[in-house]
């Protein structure tokens, strides 16, 4: 994938969020969780909503990688 939300989880360990407490928070399902901790595209919404709850930019929870050669 081009995507990592690695950015996401550094904010999460400092504001000291748990990812399930995060998931729960904002309604979305395991399964979408699980892409993003694999790094796997999820829609716009999730993004928005995650954003929403952490009162934070896109930029500041996901970063597109350059495309692999």
């Amino acid at each position: 994938m081009n995507v990592s939300y690695n950015k996401l989880f550094k904010l999460l360990i400092d504001k000291g969020i748990k990812k399930s407490d995060l998931r729960k928070n904002i309604s979305i399902s395991p399964n979408t969780m699980t892409k993003i901790s694999k790094n796997e595209y999820v829609s716009m919404d999730v993004l928005v909503k995650i954003c929403h709850e952490l009162e934070c930019d896109i930029g500041d929870i996901v970063e597109v990688l350059p495309k692999a050669q």
